[in-house]
């Protein structure tokens, strides 16, 4: 592999940041010689499907979320919906989520937290955010709880975690089942325990932009009660646990006799739930491996980046409301939100404008206020309280990056677009 690392340097060698030339993203991967040779490990094997490094792969991730069992998928948003999905199972009898039953979720957020909850036949109880930290409050969930409430499904908003211990604990008392959507948030903790530690069932996300990268691809973390659950919704729904390229491991292959079918009808191709085929590639699944080794450092970098950048404009708090973690917590930050604290929705025109003219990237936060999108505007839902923050975002928040492919320099220049703008603006209004 010595070969591999070697064209590495070769083809992709560092490059000095140029104010007047690079881009600053706002997420991007950080890849180095080592992913490629491990990539290239795997492809020799020509397995091309999930198989040994799969395996190690979902062994480190359950070890490294402190989880009984991490089973990988093809993206962030199928694990929500397999997770989901996993509650519907009729094998957890009289707790398994039935069409009609209300899973209690964030208004402003991301699309495939939400749809899940539509494509199970659940119905959505949107409730506010909370400014400066974007997650979602125990005592808001507690007020949105109602007669056919049966689950909580949240986010942690860009790597800022939700106080999830508090929320299992209500959850637990209310007899809720509790998703924790873990997509942008790798690395991040609740009094010293790694997020996904206290939903029932929790997700993760490894597309190129998260803490990690495979390319595409995600998981889905939970105990021993969903392990097979989870399992059979990502492999086609079969009754089967055979890992591809297995035959027979539970020894009667073709003795079982399931619902309407012949005695003996091949194990492999019985089917108990309407699944699907999710699975992650070994090939991707390689790079996982090298890219979780790199964690704590980009963790660390991500940390680093985001207290230089608060620190930077503070300054510009008159005008801005600044990120803050939620108290309790250590985020593992994915992006640096801000929002205009007047009505602001021409300032942040403009200030978005001026640091896209500078090749400074940015992002609203997701879909804004996910009641007011096309999607969603005529689903079955109900809507607890009156989701000011979440129209306040939609119309005044956007994010920047902090992602460890940027330096202190890129750091600095964004600071100092900041305060050009600033300054013009109040030359302007002189």
């Amino acid at each position: 592999m010595e070969s591999a690392r070697r064209y590495f340097e070769a083809v992709y060698p560092s490059t000095a940041f140029d104010p007047q030339l690079s881009p600053v993203p706002v997420s991007g991967k950080v890849l180095d010689a080592d992913d490629l040779a491990s990539l290239i490990e795997a492809s020799l094997d020509l397995w091309l499907t999930t198989g040994r490094f799969a395996k190690e792969f979902e062994n480190l991730l359950a070890s490294q979320f402190h989880t009984r069992f991490a089973k990988l998928v093809n993206s962030g948003s199928s694990a929500n919906l397999v997770a989901l999905s996993t509650l519907t199972s009729e094998e957890l009898g009289g707790k398994g989520l039935k069409p009609g039953d209300e899973i209690i979720t964030a208004a402003a957020g991301f699309p495939t937290t939400l749809n899940p909850i539509l494509q199970n036949g659940l119905v959505p109880v949107f409730v506010d955010s909370e400014l400066a930290t974007y997650d979602v409050a125990v005592d808001a969930v507690e007020s949105a709880i109602g007669p056919r409430t049966r689950g909580i499904v949240l986010a942690h908003t860009l790597g800022n975690p939700f106080r999830a211990d508090l929320m299992r604990e209500l959850a637990d008392q209310r007899g809720l089942w509790l998703i924790e959507d873990c997509c942008d948030a790798l690395g991040a903790s609740i009094g010293g325990v790694h997020v996904g530690a206290f939903g029932h069932l929790a997700t993760v996300s490894f597309y190129p932009a998260h803490h990690i990268t495979t390319g595409e691809g995600g998981a889905v973390l939970c105990g021993a009660r969903f392990e097979k659950l989870v399992e059979s919704w990502r492999d086609w729904g079969r009754a089967c646990w055979c890992a591809p390229g297995c035959e027979n491991t539970c020894g009667k292959r073709f003795q079982w006799q399931l619902g309407d079918l012949p005695d003996g009808y091949d194990h492999k191709y019985i089917y108990t739930r309407p699944g699907y085929n999710l699975k992650m590639t070994d090939m991707q699944a390689a790079i996982g491996i090298s890219q979780l080794r790199k964690l704590p450092g980009f963790v660390a970098k991500r940390r680093e980046n985001w207290a230089l950048l608060r620190s930077m404009l503070a300054p510009f708090e008159e005008a801005l409301i600044l990120p803050e973690p939620v108290v309790g917590t250590e985020p593992s930050w994915f992006g640096f939100p801000i929002t205009i604290r007047s009505n602001g929705s021409e300032m942040r025109k403009d200030i978005i404008a001026h640091l896209e003219s500078r090749r400074i990237s940015t992002r609203l936060l997701f879909g804004g206020n996910l009641v007011r999108q096309p999607a969603y505007q005529h689903i079955n839902k109900r809507i607890s309280g009156d989701l000011k923050s979440a129209d306040k975002i939609m119309n005044d928040t956007f994010w920047v990056g902090v992602f460890p492919g940027l330096t202190s320099t890129h750091i600095e220049y964004m600071s100092e677009s900041f305060a050009q703008y600033f300054g013009k603006r109040r030359s302007s209004v002189a």
